[in-house]
């Protein structure tokens, strides 16, 4: 095992990936010399030359095409976007080429692309550079969803990202690329999609949290165990497909299931997991599932409205305790 920043997991997961399978490249914007606006490629260049290491155009929609023109072919494209927030001038080339094709070629062409990139709150980038964008994803079959909150999550997921044949969208975060933590050391870690993680037991409670709300819900915890309140928090870690099964159990345990995501709230996973707790529990629930995330506003440029509008720490103490009616 090693200590490792979240940026650094993914960057030597891609650098080992391409040392594996020549199939495996790269492109997107300043990916090369500069090695990614948070260094996620850093060094790949000087290893691997331009032919595997590919600045793109400022058009999304073409190199994210190419892409998936490239996976059809029998390579393993990693396209880096500087932010999710810029699936949106691509969405035909995702969600109309790249999620269908599989499926309309009768299963006889492969499509192993991953799509990766940060989003999110944390450096006052304002309203079209800090949304969380995964919901739009997980309604489309023929995609795979992300969601690593940890750096031994984003290596792992990664890995297994990489090696699949399907279509990947990763969902990293811009405000946990420096946090630290143990990833393992073999070059062949890797977590499987649809299997969550149970971060902290509890008694009391079950959060549900994705990405950067999975560090906030444990604070909250940490916080209501001083009060007698024990709170279980689980990461699903893939949103697409769903672990409903470890949340569902958890749930069934607990009595109460609060979901926390940074998306907006309206129509946003939270809604989704909140359905299927209360078919599949409803027997089991002391208190009907909550949900937080963001409120229905554009994300703010100023980092005090930009906190006003996303869950913060005692925004998700205050839901726990709603449910738990202590």
């Amino acid at each position: 095992m090693s200590i490792k920043k979240y940026a650094v997991a993914i960057r030597d997961v891609i650098q080992q990936e391409m040392s594996r399978d020549e199939n495996v490249f790269v492109m997107g914007e300043d990916i090369a010399g500069q090695g990614g606006i948070f260094g996620c490629t850093r060094g790949l260049l000087e290893e691997f030359g331009e032919e595997r290491v590919r600045n793109t155009p400022i058009s999304e929609a073409c190199f994210i095409g190419a892409g998936v023109g490239a996976s059809l072919t029998g390579m393993r494209p990693i396209i880096e976007l500087m932010y999710m927030d810029f699936t949106y001038v691509a969405m035909d080339q995702i969600l109309n080429q790249a999620a269908k094709i599989r499926y309309m070629y009768g299963g006889k062409a492969t499509l192993p692309l991953v799509i990766r990139g940060q989003q999110g709150i944390g450096r006052g980038n304002a309203g079209t550079h800090s949304q969380s964008v995964e919901a739009f994803f997980t309604h489309i079959p023929g995609l795979k969803v992300a969601m690593p909150s940890t750096p031994a999550d984003a290596a792992g997921l990664l890995r297994t990202a990489i090696r699949d044949n399907n279509p990947i969208m990763f969902f990293e975060h811009k405000a946990l690329y420096a946090s630290s933590g143990e990833v393992s050391d073999d070059p062949n870690f890797a977590i499987p999609f649809g299997k969550a993680s149970v971060m902290r037991e509890g008694t009391d409670a079950t959060v549900i949290a994705t990405s950067l709300m999975v560090s906030r819900a444990l604070e909250a915890a940490e916080k209501l165990a001083e009060g007698s309140i024990d709170v279980e928090v689980i990461d699903p870690r893939t949103i697409l497909p769903l672990d409903i099964e470890t949340i569902v159990e958890s749930v069934k345990k607990t009595g109460r299931a609060l979901v926390v995501h940074e998306a907006h709230r309206t129509m946003g996973i939270g809604a989704e997991i909140a359905a299927e707790v209360t078919q599949r529990a409803f027997v089991y629930l002391d208190a009907p599932v909550a949900r937080l995330g963001a409120k229905a506003c554009t994300l703010p440029f100023s980092l005090v409205l930009e906190n006003a509008v996303v869950p913060g720490v005692d925004d998700i103490i205050e839901g726990i305790r709603k449910i738990c009616y202590k």
